[in-house]
């Protein structure tokens, strides 16, 4: 067979990329050449794989961001803190400067959570850290406008122009 048969070149190629031959372009005579494997960097210990959990805690306490979301544990574990009944009747409006703004449904539950509020401030602190809550702001429900709608009149006060 000569060098330009096609199945003795694919041959040789093959075995090339087994390790076996040696360079393409050499014939049968020459010696073979041992393939060396490419080298590998050595990884550092902040390159080894870690979970995303680990990375996004990683970012969260570089950028301060730990104690905003320490904060917002009042919004997503208010049911398991005050209890399901409470819960039910009131949900957490805002939070700042360690004063919880709670709404609720009713004026009755209102006036309840204004005397329940001491009890709930420790609860919070006992579940979020000691400090985080310092007062509880208890409003009672949104009473409906009258400053808006499709029969409102501009300048107007409200129901009691309607009924009389």
């Amino acid at each position: 067979m000569t060098d330009d048969d096609p199945l003795e070149l694919a041959r040789r190629i093959a075995q090339s990329y087994r390790g076996k031959g040696g360079p393409i372009g050499t014939g049968q005579g020459s010696t073979p050449r041992r393939r060396s494997r490419p080298v590998q960097p050595s990884r550092g210990k902040n390159e080894d794989p870690s979970t995303i959990a680990d990375l996004l805690g990683r970012v969260v306490q570089q950028q301060g961001w730990a104690e905003k979301l320490d904060d917002q544990r009042i919004f997503t574990d208010w049911e398991r803190i005050v209890g399901s009944e409470v819960a039910q009747h009131a949900q957490v409006d805002g939070f700042e400067d360690t004063i919880v703004h709670v709404r609720a449904t009713s004026t009755a539950w209102a006036t309840q959570l204004k005397l329940l509020a001491p009890r709930i401030v420790a609860k919070l602190n006992e579940a979020l850290g000691d400090g985080t809550v310092t007062r509880i702001d208890v409003r009672g429900p949104q009473a409906p406008s009258w400053k808006n709608g499709p029969r409102s009149i501009r300048g107007a006060r409200g129901p009691r122009d309607t009924y009389g």
